[in-house]
């Protein structure tokens, strides 16, 4: 009799093992009758099912991201670029993930991976490098998110909550195309800078070379305005003289003839000592 007893009480723990489980908040449980669905378990807490008949499918309710790996897109000049990016999603309709899904969260991401491909090409072959890579890349996030939304939400009871892009890198083609450009555009505004610079130069030359005209002529001017002043002084000094005293002034100029006509030790002239040149030797004169 004890061991009918312990027999039983052994059937019942197992019945009841069997029939309880438990739903964690993180968690969505489905519970099955033979391949159907008879409910959907979305509160937490322990729950009952009929051991060997139902079978429960738990999911996690938490939010969800999907890595994509690195893609080739090309855009609207037909350049590849390499784009990485990144879903956020969960399960918002159960029934609906696991109808179209198989219950499994691989099949949802390969779904979800290749819509987001599919969204992304179609953005990115209607806009240019520049735009992808810079002006455009929010809007482009923008649109992904609204296409793959919808999509998602319709067919796997997805919600996406967010769609960024990681990086987006050109490929060496593209690398190589764009140095060039911007190094022909460097070249071309070095060009121009050296231009306007010689221009300039030549401007700032020509109108120095003018200054310098004018200054050497006003100089020029000036030293001959003094000049012909110092003369018309030296002259009156001179007419002075001669008026005050005639023979010392014929003298002095005499001196003055000889001191420049015998400035050289080499200096020779072959004169008539009888000439006026040298009256003022001659003491008969």
């Amino acid at each position: 009799m004890k061991k009918i007893i312990i027999v039983l009480a052994a059937l019942i723990a197992i019945l009841l093992s069997s029939s309880l489980y438990t739903v964690n908040e993180t968690q969505v449980a489905i519970k099955l009758r033979l391949g159907e669905i008879v409910s959907i378990e979305e509160d937490s807490g322990l729950k009952f099912k009929m051991p060997f008949v139902n079978n429960v499918v738990f999911f996690d309710n938490r939010i969800q991201t999907l890595d994509s790996a690195s893609e080739s897109f090309l855009t609207v000049e037909k350049k590849n670029v390499m784009v990485d990016s990144y879903v956020k999603w969960r399960i918002v309709d159960t029934e609906k993930f696991y109808i179209s899904t198989g219950g499994t969260m691989a099949s949802a991401n390969i779904r979800l991976a290749q819509n987001n491909q599919d969204a992304l090409r179609s953005e990115f072959s209607k806009r240019t490098i520049k735009e992808v890579v810079s002006d455009q890349r929010e809007a482009i996030m923008a649109s992904v998110k609204s296409k793959l939304k919808a999509i998602a939400e319709e067919e796997y009871g997805i919600e996406v909550i967010d769609v960024r892009i990681k990086r987006i890198e050109l490929s060496q083609e593209v690398r190589n195309s764009v140095y060039r450009r911007m190094d022909a555009e460097r070249k071309a505004l070095a060009n121009k800078y050296r231009s306007e610079g010689a221009e300039e130069a030549e401007r700032i030359q020509a109108f120095a070379d003018k200054e310098r005209t004018i200054i050497l002529a006003n100089a020029y001017r000036d030293s001959e305005k003094i000049r012909g002043e110092g003369d018309a002084i030296s002259a009156s000094n001179y007419a002075k003289a001669y008026n005050q005293d005639a023979d010392f002034y014929s003298f002095y100029r005499a001196l003055e003839s000889y001191k420049k006509s015998f400035n050289d030790q080499g200096d020779v002239l072959v004169l008539n000592p009888d000439t006026k040149f040298f009256r003022y030797f001659n003491p008969s004169d």
